[in-house]
């Protein structure tokens, strides 16, 4: 699949690391970047047992209003800076009504980027709507690390984490041009105690679009999935993980799996999901 329509959350505030990936990305795929901006409605916290005075209410509206355009100002600057072809977009979002604006947006694009959560400088709702991306949007996610965040994706080494599921396969697929860039794809096979998968397959489909893989069975001492593969990228000097975004839904919360929620939560690398 060819990567030409890719779209980037814009952070309100703060370094902004998934932009200059999302520019450098679209500039190596001859791609068109659409910038997102997110209003955010202002939330009422459940507990309250007064009313919430209409100044304030207004306040935090204008207040969010001028944070997307704030992003909306960042995004042009930079791609205009760049040369790339693109657009911004703005979406808001209500208090309590669900993310279907933004995956509704998000629908018909190639890939889509977003930076992890600022712990000192949180975006409201970043990991809710990660996770609507990843389960709803039927999109690609590239998530971009704050801890030493690349200006541009190193596709030296590539890690596929390999455990013979849907997700995985689909994310091999949906990775096929960061791949076939890369100098070297490691598939990778975590040993979690179970019948392991065979990484002959995936070989096989890779060399059939050109793309030479050599596969890896690594132990897993501390049962933590997340962990070996983070060991593993760091010891191979690995510039992206390609994984499968696990998850189930429980009524309408969904719920990460233990592997996607564990790279996500001490991320260091750059990790290209699907699910």
């Amino acid at each position: 699949m060819d990567i030409k329509d890719i779209t980037v959350v814009v952070d309100q505030r703060g370094e902004r690391p998934a932009l200059p990936v999302a520019i450098d990305l679209t500039k190596r795929f001859g791609g068109h970047l659409t910038g997102l901006s997110l209003v955010y409605d202002p939330v009422v916290p459940g507990y309250a047992v007064a009313p919430v005075p209409v100044d304030f209410m207004v306040s935090a509206r204008n207040e969010a209003v001028r944070g997307a355009k704030a992003a909306d100002a960042a995004f042009l600057a930079a791609v205009q800076a760049n040369g790339v072809t693109a657009e911004t977009r703005s979406v808001e979002i209500i208090s309590a009504g669900g993310l279907d604006e933004v995956v509704h947006e998000l629908r018909l694009a190639d890939l889509v980027i977003v930076a992890e959560d600022d712990r000192d400088q949180p975006e409201p709702v970043r990991e809710p709507l990660i996770e609507a991306i990843l389960f709803h949007a039927g999109a690609p996610l590239l998530i971009i690390p704050r801890a030493a965040p690349p200006a541009s994706l190193n596709l030296g080494r590539v890690i596929i984490a390999w455990d013979g599921t849907i997700t995985a396969a689909r994310a091999v697929r949906s990775a096929l041009p960061f791949l076939a860039a890369a100098d070297a794809v490691d598939i990778v096979i975590v040993d979690d105690g179970k019948d392991l998968p065979t990484g002959q397959r995936v070989t096989g489909y890779l060399a059939r679009h050109g793309i030479a893989a050599t596969t890896h069975t690594i132990p897993n001492p501390h049962k933590d999935v997340a962990a070996a593969l983070r060991q593993q990228a760091t010891e191979t000097g690995a510039g992206l993980i390609v994984m499968g975004a696990y998850g189930h839904s429980r009524l309408l919360e969904w719920i990460l799996g233990g592997a996607t929620r564990g790279m996500l939560h001490k991320q260091s690398i750059p990790i290209l999901m699907a699910h």
